[in-house]
């Protein structure tokens, strides 16, 4: 189940850089030492600026919020190292597929007024990239991890028409 956190629609500015953050995912680990149990928990968080970069972050602390801080700052400094998507509007410029691991995301450009039709993970995903219209699909495993690194990926292998013809060496 997908958890978001902060004010309107879930999503939360992250200091003064216009970053927005999303809370995919907040689990409870167990070790089991002499006295008892003792309780850790990791949060996976989803970081990106709606104008096209997008980042996670992972986190692990003895408690929730400090958790949420270190998965926060993770994404954010990944964030500042990837290359920013290539959007078309408020949607994507083509069909894509990305994968990671035995998890595989199908995501087909859609028309305004559309929404994100995605599901937990995914929808994150795309929201802090700014894409407003879009249609996906997931296949294989449905580890939020797997799907949030594939959604990137597939983000990532997106073209603009200009890119692809001037890789290719032709003129439109």
């Amino acid at each position: 189940m997908a958890r978001e956190r902060g004010g309107d629609r879930g999503d939360r500015d992250s200091r003064d850089q216009g970053m927005v953050d999303f809370v995919v995912r907040i689990s409870r680990s167990a070790c089991v030492v002499k006295g008892g149990r003792r309780f850790s928990f990791n949060a996976l968080v989803v970081v990106g600026d709606k104008t096209g970069k997008v980042s996670f972050g992972y986190g692990k602390a003895n408690e929730v919020p400090p958790a949420v801080e270190k998965a926060i700052k993770e994404g954010e400094q990944s964030a500042r190292r990837t290359k920013k998507i290539q959007l078309r509007g408020t949607t994507i410029p083509h069909r894509v597929i990305g994968r990671y691991g035995a998890s595989k995301v199908v995501m087909v450009p859609a028309g305004p007024g559309t929404g994100v039709k995605a599901g937990p993970g995914v929808r994150e995903v795309l929201q802090a990239a700014g894409i407003q219209n879009i249609l996906t699909k997931t296949h294989g495993s449905t580890n939020p991890i797997n799907l949030v690194k594939a959604t990137i990926d597939g983000l990532q292998k997106l073209r603009t028409r200009e890119e692809v013809a001037r890789l290719r060496g032709v003129a439109i």
